[in-house]
């Protein structure tokens, strides 16, 4: 298991994260020939809906073998929309490469991706990427790690020109020249000495990776204050302790398309990212009783833990996704789900190649394999032995902020629609669908307009379902501006057994720190002396949480409340649960009603990239969207502009650009916050 890398490449879209991955698996031998995304041949864009868009939907996942180690990979997409599949591929690595345009530097989806690696306290190494583009800035790329990501970059390689000159790498380490032929596709390189004008360069940036990684190693400390003969086994050393303590970030240069640099950076991921067993013991808990903590350590002889972190749908099955922290798992077993305590079989064992597979007869602790034969197991489930169940953290989504209403074609139809729904919905955990009370029309919701676009594609090329589908919604939500108080009271008498249930309650306003509604509802009891007896108090809150999900203005769920249960009476006879779940949805429809509430609309965090020319005219359009605009800033002939704007004014937002830049214009948009919308605008939204 030390020579176990898991290891997920993550990026900004398009800063060339498929081609790195496709350079690996060639280098590796896991490929013959050499697949391109521009082409849509590239192994790891399998789908058909990648191939044409040029872009990473899924994740895919890939083993590989490099100098006596074997790499499980998994390259993540890049679009925010897909953001659940980098959210669950980067649960369950122990490592991470982020590529970064060596043209942009750090981009928005950047910092996204880096949050949700942080999030995980993944140790993560950098590979400048493009440095043969147009633009390319290996200093400027390596400040925007360092300022726009709050990262502690160590440069351990530097490039040899830039631009139509980069030819090669200077390794740092070994103070060695590389350049690569790119005839032979990169596979065969040369080392040599020092180019005289890059010695000086490469001696002060030698000093400076020293410096900062004798911070982290007393041995190396010592060497360097004394001025004494440095070896690079030490080097390696001290920078790879605190790359898994998280201290220090590596950065490897290259060019993907180019073929230069990737074998470097396989090295930098076998010398630097964690084995399983570098990785701190994780701790579960009793399926239970969450106070009852369990630790799960990295042994293949304990007993059977693993996390379920992805599900594809497939003509022979479902395929499940499953990391194996501890035990061994064998095909042909029982184990245990243990998040809905149901017994499930595994019939067959898969390690994957992207959308190719092998069959396995077992897999051990700090393998990532895909199954066969589980059917009630979901997303972040933890499946176990179970004669020891364990319940590992689950896995948390971002919630969705667009919806659009979807109908079969006919009638006969439907039943194939509803099918399909609930498996995209085992399959996409950022993919809502529920069925409006009020009109009868089934509502889809995800993660922004392509999410739903490909979701659609998906029911009709694979499920093979006829679909009409409606105008893209916003995903609105409610909430209070006040503290209000009020009294619910359910009372039935109809001969014999009546219903009673009587509670008063309050409900006040929950803010986050930087003053936005919290996305949360909490419930507490201050009742006394057992005006509402304890077992119907659980009653209240259901029947208060199922008030607040159908709204008071125009239906959408109301979020950002605390209700507080302070008073109530109760019938020795009469009361049963069901009264107090009504008269607490009475209580806080009521309370909501008095503590003024408003509508909040989802703002989105937006960066544009423009030409100069155009910087007017995009800038001019954002300020008549309600947008602010956050930061501008000149990179190179192009302008960057980051702004906040109302996800209502974004529909079709990509054609405007296009059309009003002559197609030059790029931008990036991923869910910020929800903020009140404007009085003249909820009007008409509630009427």
């Amino acid at each position: 298991m030390n020579k176990l890398r898991n290891i997920g490449i993550m990026a900004h879209i398009d800063a060339g994260k498929t081609t790195v991955t496709e350079r690996v698996l060639y280098y590796t031998g896991k490929t013959y020939k050499m697949g391109e995304v521009h082409n849509g041949t590239a192994v790891m864009d399998y789908l058909q809906e990648e191939q044409k868009r040029g872009i990473t939907i899924t994740s895919a996942a890939t083993k590989c073998l490099w100098k006596s180690f074997e790499i499980n990979l998994i390259d993540t997409p890049g679009h925010i929309d897909f953001t659940a599949e980098v959210e669950r591929a980067l649960r369950v690595l122990d490592g991470a490469v982020a590529v970064f345009d060596g043209s942009e530097g750090v981009q928005a989806q950047s910092e996204t991706v880096w949050r949700q690696g942080q999030k995980y306290n993944l140790p993560c190494l950098c590979f400048v990427n493009k440095m043969d583009k147009t633009g390319a800035d290996f200093e400027m790329t390596v400040e925007s790690i360092r300022d726009r990501l709050v990262a502690n970059p160590i440069v351990l390689q530097i490039p040899i020109g830039a631009e139509s000159s980069f030819s090669g790498i200077i390794d740092l380490i070994k103070m060695r020249a590389v350049f690569y032929e790119t005839e032979k596709l990169g596979a065969t390189f040369e080392e040599r000495q020092i180019p005289s004008e890059l010695r000086e360069l490469a001696e002060r940036r030698r000093h400076q990776m020293i410096e900062l990684a004798a911070e982290a190693d007393a041995e190396l400390m010592e060497l360097y204050v004394h001025d004494k003969p440095i070896d690079a086994e030490i080097i390696v050393r001290a920078i790879r302790k605190a790359t898994l303590a998280g201290e220090l970030h590596p950065v490897f240069v290259g060019s993907a398309l180019k073929y230069i640099g990737i074998q470097r950076l396989l090295d930098g991921i076998v010398a630097y990212l964690p084995s399983p067993l570098d990785k701190p013991v994780i701790i579960g808990h009793k399926p239970t009783d969450e106070n009852k903590k369990i630790s799960v350590k990295c042994d293949r002889a304990a007993t059977l833990v693993a996390l379920a972190f992805k599900i594809t749908s497939d003509a022979h099955g479902d395929l499940y996704f499953l990391r194996i922290y501890q035990g061994t798992l064998k095909s042909g077993s029982r184990v245990l789900d243990a998040n809905r305590n149901k017994r499930e079989n595994i019939t067959r064992i898969f390690e994957m190649h992207a959308g190719e597979r092998k069959i396995l007869e077992s897999a051990g602790a700090g393998d990532i394999v895909a199954v066969v034969g589980l059917k009630e197991t979901l997303t972040g489930d933890t499946i176990c032995d179970p004669k020891n169940p364990v319940a590992l953290p689950s896995i948390t989504f971002p919630e969705t902020v667009i919806s659009m209403s979807i109908e079969p074609k006919s009638s006969m139809e439907a039943a194939k629609l509803s099918n399909a729904l609930a498996d995209l919905r085992r399959e996409d955990p950022t993919f809502g669908c529920k069925v409006d009370k009020d009109t009868g029309q089934t509502i889809i919701s995800g993660m922004g307009e392509l999410h739903l676009e490909i979701l659609q594609h998906k029911l009709i090329r694979e499920k093979g379902v006829g679909v009409r589908i409606g105008k893209p919604r916003v995903a609105y939500k409610e909430a209070i501006s006040k503290l209000s108080q009020a009294e619910g009271k359910f009372v039935r008498q109809t001969g014999g057994h009546g219903q009673y249930g009587h509670v008063i309650l309050t409900v006040e306003p929950m803010l986050t720190e930087d003053g936005h509604w919290s996305r949360d509802i909490e419930f507490e009891s201050k009742v006394i002396s057992g005006a509402v007896p304890r077992e119907y108090i659980p009653a209240v809150e259901r029947g208060a949480r199922d008030a607040l999900g159908g709204g008071v203005l125009a239906g959408f769920p109301i979020v950002g409340v605390r209700v507080t249960l302070i008073d109530g009476s109760y019938h020795s006879v009469d009361s049963s649960e069901l009264a107090f779940e009504q008269a607490g949805a009475i209580a806080v429809e009521k309370a909501v009603k008095k503590a003024e509430p408003v509508l909040l609309e989802p703002i989105m965090r937006l960066q544009v990239v423009v030409p100069e020319a155009y910087f007017g005219v995009v800038q001019g359009n954002l300020l008549g969207k309600r947008g602010l605009i956050t930061d501008c800033r000149v990179h190179g002939n192009m302008r960057v502009i980051d702004a906040k704007v109302p996800l209502a004014e974004m529909f079709g937002y990509s054609s405007e650009i296009r059309s009003a830049t002559a197609g030059r214009g790029t931008f990036t948009m991923e869910p910020l916050s929800y903020e009140k919308v404007p009085e003249q605008l909820a009007k008409k939204i509630i009427f």
